[in-house]
C-alpha cells in the first residue's frame, strides 16, 4: 500500500479473531531491500519474507544479514561472484562497509582472528540442497586465497584439494540436492603467528551408512561408486572387473544412475588428482578403489533358502569369488561366514546356520561396515596430508552440518541431526543473548531481561539420565530388547511428565518430539539396530587376514585412531570419526566395546564439538532452500519461512524486536533528521541537539533511550520519523515545483514574444534584399555583355596572329636545320683525318721503339756473361775472400754512411723534383688554358664569318618568299572566311556540348567528392582502429614483458631471502673467537651483492668471502657472457691447435738438431758473444728512444708536436733512420745465425783435449770454417726460402680446404632448407585458406627471428671487431704522442725561442674539467655506500641538483671509458645496479627512496644513452657534450638492464602508491559527504558500516588531493622526467577510479542518485587537480571514465525505452555485468525516488546482449600500465657539476 494513500484517507482493518491484534505494519518503501534484517523499522515474519523475496527476486541478492546471522539462498545458478578480484575487494574490508557475502564472514572471522587472538568457528547448517557445502568450500578458498601458506608446500592448495575427495566419498545424490553431504565435517584450518595458513584438520559425524545398501527411488549411492563405473574401460581398473552401474544391485536400486551435467568420468579424475595431491600414492589409490570394487560385488550375492532357518551361496559364485578375489581373502571361509554365525555361552561356543534374511542383513551389515571403516581410513590420511609440523598459533573451524530436518517417515538418523539442531541452536541463542546484553552495557542502558526460547529441556529430554538415549542403549543391552519395548518405556517413563515429549494417537510405535523449530514424529522401528550397529566377529576375522595389505590396516584397534592434527595447541581431545562400532581388538576390552553404542559416540562427539565452538568466536551461516524443484531465483514463502523458523533467524528477530532493534549514533541521527529541525535547535553539542529534538518528535519516552554513543529505538520509531521527514520533504517539493513552474512559463512567454519580434525582423529583411538583387543583376548583365563583344574581338585578333608566326618559325627552322647537317658533315670528317694520321705516326714510333730495346738487351746480356765469368774465377779464389772478411765490418760501416748521406742526397733532390714538377705544371696548366682560349677565339671568328654569308643568303630568299607569301594572302584570306563561318557554327555546337559536359562533369565531381570522402573516412577509421589495435598489442607485450620483469624480481628476492637463511644454516656460529675483518661494514653485513667482475679481481677481503655469498651474476649481461664464452672456447681450441702443431715442430726442430754434431766451444763462444754484442747495442738504441720521448714530453707544448710541426718532421726523420739500422742489425743477426748453423753441420767434433791443449789450432781452425760457412751461406738462404714458400703454400692448400668445406656445408644446409621449404609448401597447399594463411605468417615470423639473430651474432661481431681497432687505435695515438714528446729534444732552444709562447694556457689547462672523476679500484665500495645505500632522499638530497648521483655515477663512468679499463666499467655498473636493489628492498616502503631512486635510475639511462654516441640520441647535444661521449665501450645491454631495472622501480613505485592510497579512495571518494546535506544516511542494522561523516579519523576528499600534492611535489623534485609523471599520475587515477567503482558495485547502501551526484563532484575536483598540475593530456581523466559513467547511471532516468537506448550508448565504458550490477544495486534514499523496474533491467540486458566485454564483475584494481621511458636530453654540462662536500666523496678527483 502506497504511503500517500495512507496520508488522504482513513483506512480500516478488522482485528484477528485469534489474536484480536490489527495485521503487522508495513516498513517504508526505503527501508524495503536492506541488506540487514536488523535494519527493518517494523520486524515480524512477513518484513523478513518480503524483504528477503525482493533482494532475491529483483535484485538478484542471495546474501542478505540478519543481526550476527547471514542468510544465503541458493540461487540454482552459478553466479560470477566468488571470483579472486571479489576476495580481493572483500579482504581488509569492514563488514559493514560492504554488501552481505560468505566472503565478508570469512574477512570477520579472519580480521577477528588476528585482532583478538582468540580462535574462530564458522557453523554453516541448513536442509539439504541448500548450499552448505558450496558455502563452507568457499570460506575455506576465501582463507587459502587471503592469508597464503608459510611454507612453499601449497598448503592452501591441499586444503581446497579435500574437497573432492570426500565429497565423492561422503556426497551423494539426493531428492532434493544432486550433491548432498550425508555426513556432517568440522574442519579446523589451523594458522601460524603470522597468520598462514601452516594446515588443517577435519572431524567427520554421523556418516550415513545405510546409503551404501539402500537408496530410495530418483536417488544415488556415493558418488565413488558411480564414478568407478563411469572409469571401468581404464586399463588400470580391468582388474576390478565392473560395468555399468546398473549391474550392481548397490547402486541401481534409485532408478537415477546419471546427474544432469556431470560426467563421472571426469570427475574421478578429479578425485584421483586430489588424492595425488594429498600425498596418497598409486598404490594407495588402486587398493581403495579394490575396496569399493568389493564392495559392489559383494552387494550381487546371492543366497538360496535351504529352510527357514538356514541358507547356502550357489557353488562357484562369480560375484563372491571377485569378491575373494579383490579382497585376498579365501572363498570357502567367506562363504561359510556369509550363511552361519557364531554363538558363544559361558560354557560352550555354537556355529548357526542363519536365513536368507538375516544372511541379506548380514551381507549388508558388512558392506556397510567396511565402507565406513574405509571412510575413516581416508579421512586419517587427509588429515596426515595436511598436519603441519609447525606449532599452531591460531585456528578458524568450518562447520558443515545437517540442518534441522522432518520427513513422513523419521528414524534414528533425523532423530540424532535434530538432537545436534537443538545444541546448536541453545549456543546460537545464547550467543545472541551475550551480544544484546554486551551492546546494552556498553552503552549505558538499563537492561531489562529479553524472554526467548529456551530449549533446554528438549535437550534434557534427549540425554539427561533416564532420557531417550539413555534408554535406547539401555534397550539395547538387553538381551531380548526390540524397538516395541523401547517405545513402552519411553511412554511410561515420558508421557504426561514431560510437556515437550507426546504419543501419536493412532500409533504404538511412535513418538513425537517438539522440538525448537517444529513438531517431529519418530518411528521407532530400527532404532535399536541402527543404534547397535552389529557385525558379525568372524565376517571381520577372515578380512584381518586378508593376503591385501590394505585391508587389515582398516580394522586395526581404532579406539584411539585419531588425526595426527587433531589435537591442538590447547591440548582439546578430538572429536571421533564417524560412529560405527569398532573392532575387537582384544579380547578383553570386546564388552567394554560393545557398551560403545552409535548414540552414545554421537553425543560424545556433539559435547567435544560444542566445548570447541564455546572455546571460539562463533560466525553463522543459515543456508535456505527457496523452492524443492531446484529452479533457479524462484522464491517459495511457505518453504522459507519454515526454513527460517528451523534455522533460528526469526528467533533472532524477536530477540531484536523485543528490545531496541533500531539504533543510530548521534552524527548519523542528526545528518538524516536534521530537515525536522529549525535553526534555533541545532546546537554545537550533537547529542544534546538530538536529545532536544527527540524530546518534541516522540512524546512517549519509553520509545527510545539515550546511550553513550548511539539513540535506541523501539520497533516503528524510525518509520514514524521517516514519514515526518517523508512530508517535510514532500511540502518542500511542492513550493519548489510551484517556483519552478512559474519560472518556466514566463521564461516560455518571453521566448515566445522574443521569436515573433525576430521574424518580424527577418521577414523585412528579406524583402530589401530582393529588391537589391534585382538592381544588381541589371547592373551586371550590362557590364557582362560589354566584356563578352570585347572578347570576341579580342580572340579573332589573337588567332590571325598567332598562324601566321607558326607559318613563319616552321620555314625559319627548315633552314637553319639545312644548314647545321652541312656543317656537321665538314667538322666531323676533320676529326676523322687527324685520328688516322695520329695512329700511323704511333705505330711507327712504337716498332722504331721496341727494335732499339731489343739490341740494348741483347749487348748488355754479352756483358753480364762475361762478367759473371769474371766473377766465378774470383769466387774460387779463397785467398780474395779472407782480404774481403778481414774488411767486411769497416765496409759495412762505410756502406751504411754512405747509404745515409745517398738517402739524405735522394730526399734534397726529391724535394727539388717535386718543387720543379709543381711550377712545371703550373706552367703547362698555364699555357694549355691560353692555348685553349685563343682556339676558342678562332672558332668563334669562323663561325661569325659563317653566320654572316648564311644571313646574307636568307636576305635573298626572304624577299621571294615575301612575293609568295603575298600572293598567297589573298586565298588564304578568302578560305578564313568560309573558315570562320564554319568554325562559329561549329563553336556554337561545342558550347551546347560543353554546357551538357559540364553539368555530368559537376555530377561526377560531385560523386567523387563523396565517394573519396566515404573512402577516406572508411580508411581514417581503419586506421585508427589498426592504430588502436597495435598499441593494444605493444602495450600487452609490453605489459607481459613487465610482469615478467616484476616475477623475476619477486623470484630474485625469494631467492635472496632462502639464500640467506641457508647462509644463517649453514653458518651456524661455532664455539670459540673468531675473527672478523674489522673494515667491514654494516652494510656489507646485511646485504652481500658483487659483480661477475669482483669475483674474480676483487679486494684481497673479498676473497676470503665464503661461496656462498656470491650473489648470481645479472641475467642481462649472463647471456653475452655466456656468448662470449663460446666463442673464447672456440678460440681457445683453435689457439690449443695451433700451440700442438709448434711443439710438433719444436720437437722436430730438436730431433733434427741433436742428430748434428756438436761445434767445438770456443766456436760457439765467439758467435754468442758477437750475438750478444749486437743486442746491447739494440737495446742501448732502444733505451735512447725512451728518454727521447720522456724528455720531449716532459719538456714540449702541444704545439710543437701537432704533425705539421718542425719537431714532428724531425723526429720522423730519426725514428726512419733508427728503424732502418735495427732492421739492418736484424738481418747481421740472421746472417750469423745461418753462418752457426752450417758451421754445426760442416765441423766435426774434435778431441776435447787438443781443444784445451792448444788454442791457437783452434782458432786458426774457427777462422778456416767461418769462411767455409760464408761460401755455403747462398745455399743455406735458398733452402730456408724453399722451405719457408713450402709452408706457405701447405697453409693456403689447407685454408683452401677449409673454404671449400665450409661452401660444402653451406651448399648441404641450403638443400636441407630447400627441401624444408618445400615440405612445408606442399603442407601449406593441402590446408584450408585460413589455415594456409596462418601457417605461412608462423613460418615467416620463425624465419624473420632467425635472421634476425644471425644479424644480431654478426653485429655483436662487428662491434667487437670495432672495440679491437679503437683500443688499437688508442694505442697508436698514445705511440704517436710519446713519439712526438721524445722528439722535442732534438730541436734547438733557438727554435723553442721562436715558437709562440703562451704562459696563460698551463694554469688553465689544469682548471680545464673535462666532465669525468677519478677514483680508485678500492674506493669503489665506498663510493657505492656514500652515493647510494646511505644516501637520504629527505636529507642531503633534498637540496641537490635532480639526479646528481646518477650524474656522478656517469662521470666515473666515463673515465673508467676514458682510460678503457673495461673491468672498472663492469664492476661500478653491477655495483650500482645492486646497491640500488639493496636501497630499495631495505627501503622500498618509503615513496620519497623509491621515486628518488627512480628518477636517478632514469636520468642514468638517458645519460648513457645521450652520450653514447648514437646519432639517434645526439641530436640535442651542444657540440661540447658530444666531445663528452663515451669512446670505447658500446654499453648498450647495461642500457637494457637498467631500463629493466627501471620498470621494476616503477611497479615498487605503484605499489607504494597503492598501499598509501588504498585506505583513502572508499572513504574520500564514496562515504564522506563533500557536498554537506546531499545525501541522508539511510537506517543501518547491527553490522554498522563506516560514518560517512568526516570524524577526526576518517579520511576525506581533500586528503587524497593532499596525498596528490605531496606525491607530485615529491616527484618534481627529485627531477622525474614529466612523462614519467603522467604514466604515474595516470596510474594513482586508475587505482583511485578502479578501487571507488569495485566498491560501489559491492555496496548496496552506495547506489543512490545523491551518490551519484558525491561522486560526479568528487570527479570533477580531481580533474580540476589535473588542471593545476598541467597533465589534463595524460591520460588520467580517460581512467575515471567508468567511475564517471556509473556515477551518471546512477543519476539518469530509469523507465522508458529510450532512457534504456540513452544508458546503453552513454554507459560503452563499463560491461553489461557492471551496468546490470548497478541498477539492481539501485537505491532510493527518500521516499520520492523510485526503484528500477526488474523489466527495465531486462530491456538493458536484451540491448546489450550483442555487446562483447568481459564477464568480469569488477576491474583489476592490481592491473598496472605499461610504462615507457622516453628518451629525455639533459641540458646541463657535466663540466659545470660540483660535487658538495655533503656527499663525503672527497676521494673523487675531478678530471
Amino acid at each position: 500500500m502506497a504511503a500517500s494513500e495512507l496520508y488522504t484517507k482513513d483506512l480500516e482493518y478488522r482485528l484477528d479473531p485469534k489474536t484480536k491484534e490489527l495485521p503487522h505494519l508495513r516498513n517504508p518503501d526505503i527501508l524495503v531491500g536492506e541488506n540487514d534484517l536488523t535494519a527493518l523499522s517494523y520486524l515480524h515474519e512477513p518484513a523478513v519474507l518480503h524483504n528477503l523475496r525482493v533482494r532475491f527476486i529483483d535484485s538478484k541478492l542471495i546474501y542478505t544479514y540478519c543481526g550476527i546471522v547471514l542468510v544465503a539462498i541458493n540461487p540454482y545458478e552459478q553466479l560470477p561472484i566468488y571470483g579472486e578480484d571479489i576476495i580481493n575487494a572483500y579482504s581488509g574490508q569492514n563488514m559493514g562497509d560492504m554488501d552481505p557475502h560468505i566472503f565478508a564472514v570469512a574477512e570477520e572471522a579472519y580480521k577477528q582472528m588476528a585482532r583478538d587472538e582468540r580462535n574462530q568457528s564458522i557453523i554453516v547448517s541448513g536442509e539439504s540442497g541448500a548450499g552448505k557445502t558450496v558455502s563452507a568450500k568457499y570460506a575455506m578458498r576465501y582463507f587459502a586465497t587471503v592469508s597464503g601458506s608459510a611454507s612453499e608446500a601449497n598448503v592452501e592448495e591441499k586444503v581446497l584439494a579435500s574437497n573432492p575427495i570426500m565429497e565423492s566419498i561422503g556426497n551423494a545424490k539426493t531428492t532434493r540436492n544432486d550433491n548432498s553431504s550425508r555426513f556432517g565435517k568440522y574442519i579446523e584450518i589451523g594458522f601460524d603467528k603470522r597468520y598462514r595458513i601452516i594446515g588443517a584438520n577435519m572431524r567427520t559425524y554421523l556418516l550415513e551408512k545405510s546409503r551404501v545398501v539402500f537408496q530410495a527411488e530418483e536417488e544415488r549411492n556415493y558418488h565413488i561408486f558411480y564414478q568407478l563405473c563411469a572409469s571401468a574401460k581404464l586399463p588400470e581398473f580391468n582388474m576390478l572387473r565392473l560395468g555399468n552401474a546398473n549391474n550392481f544391485n548397490y547402486t541401481k536400486q534409485g532408478g537415477s544412475p546419471m546427474i544432469e551435467g556431470v560426467d563421472d568420468a571426469k570427475e574421478m579424475a578429479h578425485t584421483r588428482q586430489a588424492c595425488t595431491l594429498l600425498g596418497i600414492s598409486d598404490s594407495y589409490q588402486m587398493g581403495i578403489f579394490r575396496i569399493l570394487a568389493g564392495i559392489l560385488h559383494l552387494g550381487n550375492v546371492g543366497f538360496t533358502s535351504r529352510d527357514s532357518d538356514s541358507c547356502t551361496i550357489p557353488p562357484k559364485h562369480e560375484p563372491l569369488s571377485i569378491f575373494c578375489d579383490l579382497m585376498g581373502v579365501d572363498y570357502d571361509e567367506m562363504c561359510h561366514w556369509l550363511c552361519h554365525r557364531k554363538l558363544a555361552t559361558a560354557t560352550e561356543t555354537y556355529i548357526k546356520p542363519i536365513s536368507k534374511l538375516q544372511a541379506t542383513n548380514a551381507r549388508d551389515a558388512l558392506a556397510k561396515h567396511i565402507y565406513a571403516k574405509l571412510f575413516n581410513w581416508i579421512v586419517d590420511h587427509v588429515n596426515q596430508a595436511l598436519h603441519s609440523a609447525v606449532k599452531q598459533h591460531s585456528f578458524i573451524g568450518v562447520l558443515d552440518i545437517y540442518g534441522f530436518e522432518t520427513f513422513e517417515i523419521n528414524s534414528f538418523e533425523q532423530f540424532c541431526i535434530n538432537y545436534a539442531n537443538e545444541k546448536l541452536q541453545q549456543q546460537f541463542n545464547m550467543h545472541v543473548f551475550k551480544l544484546e546484553q554486551e551492546e546494552y552495557m556498553k552503552e549505558q542502558i538499563p537492561w531489562t531481561l529479553i524472554d526467548f526460547y529456551d530449549n533446554q529441556p528438549c535437550i534434557n529430554l534427549i540425554e539427561s539420565k533416564l532420557g531417550i538415549l539413555d534408554l535406547l542403549d539401555e534397550e539395547c543391552k538387553m538381551p531380548k530388547g526390540t524397538d516395541d519395548t523401547w517405545a513402552q518405556k519411553l511412554y511410561n517413563t515420558h508421557l504426561n511428565k514431560c510437556a515437550l515429549f507426546e504419543k501419536p494417537r493412532l500409533s504404538n510405535k511412535a513418538f513425537i518430539i517438539q522440538h525448537f523449530a517444529d513438531k517431529v514424529e519418530y518411528q521407532c522401528e530400527g532404532f535399536l539396530e541402527k543404534n547397535k550397529d552389529t557385525v558379525f566377529e568372524e565376517q571381520i576375522k577372515v578380512l584381518k587376514s586378508s593376503k591385501f595389505k590394505m585391508l587389515p590396516e582398516l580394522f586395526q584397534d581404532d579406539e584411539k585412531a585419531i588425526s595426527p592434527t587433531s589435537a591442538t595447541s590447547s591440548g582439546r581431545t578430538p572429536l571421533t570419526r564417524t560412529p560405527s562400532k569398532p573392532t575387537k581388538g582384544r579380547p578383553g576390552q570386546m564388552a567394554k566395546e560393545h557398551k560403545k553404542t552409535v548414540g552414545h559416540q554421537f553425543r560424545n562427539s556433539l559435547h567435544l564439538l560444542m566445548e570447541t565452538l564455546n572455546a571460539t568466536t562463533p560466525h553463522y551461516v543459515r543456508c535456505i532452500k527457496p523452492n524443492d524443484f531446484k529452479f533457479p531465483f524462484t522464491f517459495d514463502e511457505k518453504r522459507a519461512v519454515q526454513q527460517l523458523r528451523a534455522c533460528g533467524v526469526l528467533e533472532t528477530i524477536r530477540i531484536s524486536a523485543a528490545g531496541f532493534p533500531s539504533r543510530w549514533t548521534y552524527q548519523e541521527f542528526f545528518s538524516r533528521y536534521r530537515v525536522l529541525m529549525k535553526q534555533k535547535d541545532v546546537l554545537s553539542d550533537r547529542k544534546q541537539t538530538c536529545k532536544n529534538v527527540l524530546e518534541k518528535l516522540i512524546l512517549d519516552k519509553d520509545k527510545y533511550q539515550f546511550g553513550k554513543t548511539k539513540i535506541f529505538f523501539r520497533a516503528g520509531q524510525v518509520a514514524y520519523l521517516e514519514k515526518l521527514r517523508a512530508d517535510k520533504l514532500r511540502a518542500a517539493c511542492i513550493r519548489i515545483q510551484k517556483t519552478i513552474r512559474g519560472w518556466l512559463l514566463r521564461k516560455k512567454y518571453l521566448r515566445m514574444r522574443k521569436a515573433a519580434i525576430t521574424v518580424q525582423r527577418y521577414v523585412r529583411g528579406h524583402q530589401a534584399r530582393c529588391y537589391a538583387k534585382f538592381l544588381r543583376r541589371t547592373k551586371a548583365a550590362t557590364i557582362i555583355q560589354k566584356y563578352w563583344r570585347m572578347y570576341t574581338v579580342r580572340r579573332r585578333y589573337k588567332i590571325r596572329r598567332t598562324a601566321t608566326i607558326v607559318l613563319q618559325s616552321y620555314l625559319r627552322g627548315y633552314l637553319a636545320r639545312n644548314r647545321y647537317r652541312k656543317i656537321l658533315r665538314e667538322h666531323k670528317a676533320v676529326i676523322i683525318q687527324k685520328w688516322v694520321r695520329g695512329w700511323l705516326a704511333r705505330t711507327y714510333y712504337k716498332r722504331s721503339m721496341h727494335a732499339i730495346i731489343y739490341l740494348q738487351c741483347c749487348f748488355r746480356r754479352m756483358m753480364a756473361k762475361r762478367e759473371l765469368k769474371k766473377l766465378k774465377i774470383e769466387a774460387r779464389s779463397v785467398e780474395r775472400y779472407k782480404k774481403l772478411h778481414i774488411g767486411m765490418e769497416n765496409k759495412i760501416m762505410q756502406l751504411q754512411r754512405k747509404v745515409d748521406e745517398q738517402n739524405k742526397d735522394y730526399k734534397c733532390l726529391m724535394e727539388k723534383l717535386t718543387n720543379l714538377e709543381g711550377i712545371y705544371n703550373t706552367e703547362t696548366e698555364k699555357l694549355r688554358s691560353d692555348l685553349e682560349r685563343l682556339q676558342l677565339s678562332e672558332e668563334e671568328a669562323r663561325i661569325a664569318t659563317g653566320r654572316v654569308l648564311s644571313l646574307q643568303e636568307e636576305i635573298a630568299k626572304l624577299r621571294k618568299d615575301l612575293e609568295q607569301t603575298q600572293s598567297e594572302k589573298k586565298s588564304i584570306e578568302e578560305r578564313a572566311d568560309r573558315y570562320k563561318q564554319e568554325t562559329e557554327q561549329l563553336v556554337s555546337d561545342l558550347k551546347e556540348e560543353n554546357s551538357l559536359l559540364k553539368q555530368e562533369k559537376e555530377a561526377l565531381n560531385h560523386l567523387i567528392v563523396e565517394q573519396a570522402k566515404e573512402m577516406t573516412e572508411t580508411m581514417e577509421k581503419k586506421l585508427v582502429e589498426e592504430t588502436k589495435q597495435l598499441e593494444l598489442d605493444l602495450n600487452d607485450e609490453r605489459l607481459r614483458y613487465q610482469n615478467l620483469l616484476n616475477e623475476f624480481s619477486r623470484l630474485e628476492e625469494r631467492y635472496d631471502d632462502l639464500k640467506e637463511e641457508m647462509t644463517l644454516m649453514v653458518n651456524v656460529p661455532k664455539p670459540g673467537h673468531k675473527r672478523t675483518d674489522s673494515t667491514h661494514s654494516s652494510n656489507e653485513s646485511e646485504y652481500t651483492f658483487s659483480s661477475e667482475i669482483a669475483e674474480t679481481e676483487d679486494i684481497p677481503s673479498r676473497t676470503e668471502e665464503p661461496s656462498e655469498k656470491k650473489v648470481p651474476l645479472d641475467m642481462s649481461l649472463f647471456l653475452k657472457l655466456q656468448k662470449r664464452v663460446t666463442e673464447l672456447e672456440q678460440e681457445k681450441q683453435v689457439m690449443q691447435d695451433e700451440l700442438d702443431r709448434k711443439e710438433e715442430q719444436v720437437l722436430r726442430s730438436k730431433a733434427k738438431e741433436e742428430e748434428r754434431p756438436q761445434i767445438r766451444g770456443a766456436e760457439l763462444e765467439y758467435e754468442s758473444l758477437k750475438r750478444q754484442e749486437l743486442e746491447s747495442e739494440n737495446k742501448k738504441l732502444k733505451n735512447e728512444l725512451n728518454e727521447l720521448r720522456k724528455a720531449l714530453s716532459e719538456k714540449s707544448a702541444p704545439e710543437m708536436t701537432a704533425p705539421g710541426a718542425p719537431a714532428y718532421r724531425v723526429l720522423m726523420e730519426q725514428l726512419t733512420s733508427v728503424s732502418e739500422e735495427l732492421d739492418v742489425r736484424k738481418e747481421e743477426v740472421l746472417i750469423l745465425r745461418s753462418q752457426l748453423v752450417s758451421q754445426k753441420e760442416a765441423i766435426q767434433p774434435k778431441d776435447d783435449k787438443n781443444t784445451m791443449t792448444d788454442s791457437t789450432i783452434l782458432l786458426e781452425d774457427v777462422q778456416k770454417m767461418k769462411d767455409k760457412g760464408e761460401i755455403a751461406q747462398a745455399y743455406i738462404g735458398l733452402k730456408e726460402t724453399n722451405r719457408l714458400l713450402e709452408s706457405q703454400l701447405q697453409s693456403q692448400k689447407r685454408s683452401h680446404e677449409n673454404e671449400a668445406e665450409a661452401l660444402r656445408g653451406e651448399i648441404q644446409s641450403l638443400k636441407e632448407e630447400n627441401n624444408r621449404q618445400q615440405q612445408l609448401l606442399a603442407q601449406n597447399l593441402q590446408l584450408p585458406p585460413e589455415a594456409r594463411i596462418e601457417a605461412s605468417l608462423q613460418h615467416e615470423i620463425t624465419r624473420l627471428t632467425n635472421e634476425n639473430l644471425d644479424l644480431m651474432e654478426q653485429l655483436e661481431k662487428q662491434d667487437k671487431t670495432v672495440r679491437k681497432l679503437k683500443k688499437q687505435l688508442k694505442v697508436f695515438a698514445k705511440k704517436i704522442g710519446e713519439l712526438e714528446v721524445g722528439q722535442m729534444e732534438n730541436i734547438s732552444p733557438g727554435q723553442i725561442i721562436d715558437e709562440p709562447i703562451r704562459p696563460v694556457n698551463i694554469p688553465r689547462k689544469e682548471k680545464d674539467f673535462q666532465g669525468m672523476l677519478e677514483y680508485k679500484k678500492e674506493d669503489e665500495q665506498k663510493l657505492v655506500k656514500n652515493l647510494i645505500l646511505e644516501l637520504k632522499p629527505r636529507g642531503v638530497a633534498v637540496n641537490l641538483i635532480p639526479g646528481l648521483p646518477a650524474y656522478i655515477l656517469f662521470m666515473c663512468v666515463r673515465h673508467a671509458d676514458y682510460l678503457n679499463d673495461d673491468q672498472k666499467v663492469r664492476s661500478l655498473l653491477t655495483s650500482t645496479i645492486n646497491s640500488i636493489k639493496k636501497v630499495l628492498k631495505k627501503r622500498g616502503d618509503d615513496f620519497e627512496t623509491v621515486s628518488f631512486w627512480l628518477s636517478n635510475t632514469c636520468r642514468f639511462l638517458h645519460c648513457l644513452k645521450q652520450y653514447s654516441g648514437e646519432e639517434g640520441f645526439m641530436k640535442h647535444n651542444t657540440s661540447r657534450q658530444n666531445e663528452h661521449c663515451l669512446t670505447n665501450f658500446d654499453l648498450a645491454e647495461y642500457r637494457q638492464v637498467l631500463s629493466d631495472l627501471a620498470i621494476q622501480i616503477y611497479q615498487q613505485l605503484v605499489r607504494v602508491l597503492e598501499n598509501i592510497l588504498q585506505p583513502m579512495i572508499v572513504s574520500g571518494m564514496l562515504e564522506h559527504e563533500t557536498i554537506q546535506g546531499v545525501s541522508g544516511v539511510k537506517p543501518t542494522g547491527l553490522r554498522k558500516r563506516t560514518s560517512s561523516i568526516a570524524d577526526e579519523g576518517t579520511y576525506t576528499l581533500d586528503s587524497i588531493l593532499r596525498q596528490l600534492n605531496s606525491f607530485h611535489s615529491v616527484m618534481c623534485q627529485h627531477g622525474m622526467d614529466p612523462e614519467l609523471i603522467k604514466q604515474v599520475v595516470k596510474q594513482m587515477f586508475y587505482i583511485v577510479g578502479a578501487v571507488t567503482l569495485n566498491n560501489l558495485l559491492l555496496r548496496k547502501d552506495m547506489c543512490s542518485w545523491s551518490k551519484g551526484m558525491q561522486i560526479r563532484y568528487n570527479v570533477s575536483q580531481l580533474e580540476e587537480w589535473l588542471r593545476d598540475k598541467n597533465l589534463m593530456n595524460s591520460g588520467a581523466k580517460e581512467t575515471l571514465e567508468p567511475l564517471i559513467q556509473a556515477a551518471q547511471l546512477l543519476q539518469v532516468k530509469k523507465k522508458t525505452d529510450d532512457d534504456a537506448e540513452a544508458i546503453c550508448s552513454m554507459c560503452n565504458a563499463l560491461t553489461t555485468a557492471q551496468i546490470v550490477k548497478v541498477l539492481n544495486l539501485y537505491t532510493p534514499v527518500n521516499e520520492f525516488e523510485e526503484r528500477v523496474s526488474v523489466s527495465f533491467i531486462r530491456t538493458i540486458q536484451m540491448r546489450l546482449r550483442d555487446r562483447k566485454d568481459s564477464p568480469q564483475l569488477l576491474m583489476d584494481a592490481k592491473h598496472i600500465f605499461p610504462v615507457t621511458f622516453p628518451f629525455n636530453p639533459s641540458s646541463l654540462a657535466l663540466e659545470t657539476i660540483q660535487i658538495p662536500a655533503s656527499l663525503g666523496l672527497g676521494f673523487i678527483s675531478r678530471v
